[in-house]
């Protein structure tokens, strides 16, 4: 049975939209927080929804998808609604060649539609001439563009939530080479796509390539924060007790943000390359070079946006316990481990690493998700709050800045 698209509020005529909108928006901009005070009744009851909503989640984002359905679902049915789904029923098959095609199996005209995808989920696989394969970034980006394709002249609007940004580790241009990220965003915008909403871009000025495009880069700060926080209750937040460093001058910004709201100390290593190599496409790192206060004594905090190998945050980890630091915790926004999680479990063992933090907002093996070292950070409500406050035509700009909930985070403590 092909779940509903549904809608919030009664239909309304254009200029009761022109006028109910704009009060909406300023009656939350006045709000000290709407994240603190948010009460998800005053949404499914509001009349300044834009269209009915609808939820499009691609194969590879079904678990999340499908966290984020309940979110929405159960909110409905606090405002005294009877709603089954969000979700609309979609799939892209493949022909025996491997060709494929998208496929919406309900009418989604006129609708807000909402898709959403995980580029970086390796275990989805396909047939093709009878061999079974996993499927890449390459293909989950055809995929979105399959189902866009499908929705295109039906749907009112379309935004893309597509949390590991397609080509993001391909962001600029040394000599002869492609910029898959800035080329895939004119792709949506040529689309029709009118929002892209990811989650810790690897180099946000990626959005200069689609200036007529909304972006929004997200920083589940506040949902980091809280599982750290409830997975190390007795750590001290302080100057003389916990210390931020950053793990190279890339993740900065991130790691100044930390320090700034924790109000604590910031360190930073930077990358000593050997220029006068290439490897795998890019400089060796030599070592790992520390500049900051010293961490003798302290639980350090460490933030990145990709834990990849896990090398670096390795190498990181050994390079501050040589100086005397006492607990390490290393958060990635997408804790992928191209190289499994065995250094992990050694590092952990031996006391180098008391704790990894990483989001559900990408595919994570099941060894992963088992380890007593690894922490999984949830951010599909963030995500709920994001499309109901965007299908409502509500202000976004306190969700993506949670400094009054962290500051109540750390006065509960």
């Amino acid at each position: 049975m092909v779940a509903p698209v549904l809608c919030f509020g009664k239909q309304r005529t254009a200029d009761q939209n022109a006028g109910a909108g704009e009060t909406k928006k300023k009656e939350v901009s006045s709000m000290s927080h709407p994240m603190a005070n948010f009460d998800e009744k005053e949404i499914f009851f509001d009349e300044s929804y834009v269209a009915k909503l609808g939820l499009i989640v691609t194969e590879s984002a079904q678990e999340l998808g499908k966290k984020i359905n309940k979110h929405l679902i159960r909110w409905a049915t606090d405002a005294g609604m009877d709603y089954d789904s969000f979700i609309v029923e979609s799939e892209c098959p493949r022909f025996s060649s491997g060709d494929g095609k998208g496929i919406i199996k309900s009418t989604v005209r006129g609708d807000d539609l909402f898709f959403l995808v995980d580029t970086g989920n390796y275990s989805c696989t396909y047939k093709m001439f009878g061999v079974q394969n996993h499927m890449s970034p390459d293909d989950h980006f055809q995929d979105l563009k399959r189902l866009i394709q499908a929705a295109s002249g039906k749907a009112h609007r379309i935004t893309v939530i597509m949390p590991i940004l397609y080509g993001s580790r391909q962001h600029r241009r040394s000599y002869r080479e492609s910029l898959d990220c800035a080329f895939a965003l004119q792709e949506l915008q040529n689309m029709g796509v009118s929002n892209v909403i990811t989650f810790d871009a690897h180099d946000p000025r990626v959005q200069n390539a689609v200036p007529l495009m909304g972006f929004d880069n997200v920083i589940p700060s506040y949902q980091v924060l809280k599982t750290l926080l409830r997975s190390a209750s007795d750590l001290q937040i302080d100057r003389d007790h916990f210390m931020v460093v950053s793990p190279d001058e890339g993740a900065m910004q991130r790691n100044m943000y930390y320090a700034s709201v924790l109000g604590v100390d910031l360190g930073m290593f930077y990358k000593r390359r050997d220029y006068s190599r290439i490897i795998n496409g890019r400089n060796p790192i030599v070592a790992h070079e520390y500049l900051g206060d010293s961490v003798e004594g302290k639980d350090i905090f460490i933030a990145d946006d990709i834990i990849s190998s896990g090398e670096s945050m390795l190498d990181i980890a050994y390079e501050l316990k040589k100086r005397k630091a006492r607990r390490i915790f290393a958060y990635s926004t997408y804790a992928i481990f191209t190289n499994g999680v065995d250094a992990f479990d050694k590092a952990y063992r031996d006391g180098i690493i008391s704790g990894v933090l990483g989001t559900n907002l990408t595919y994570r093996t099941d060894a992963l998700r088992q380890r007593e070292w690894f922490y999984e950070v949830d951010v599909s409500k963030y995500i709920a709050y994001f499309i109901a406050a965007i299908n409502q035509e509500m202000s976004i700009s306190k969700i993506l800045d949670p400094l009054e909930k962290i500051k109540d985070l750390l006065a509960r403590r």
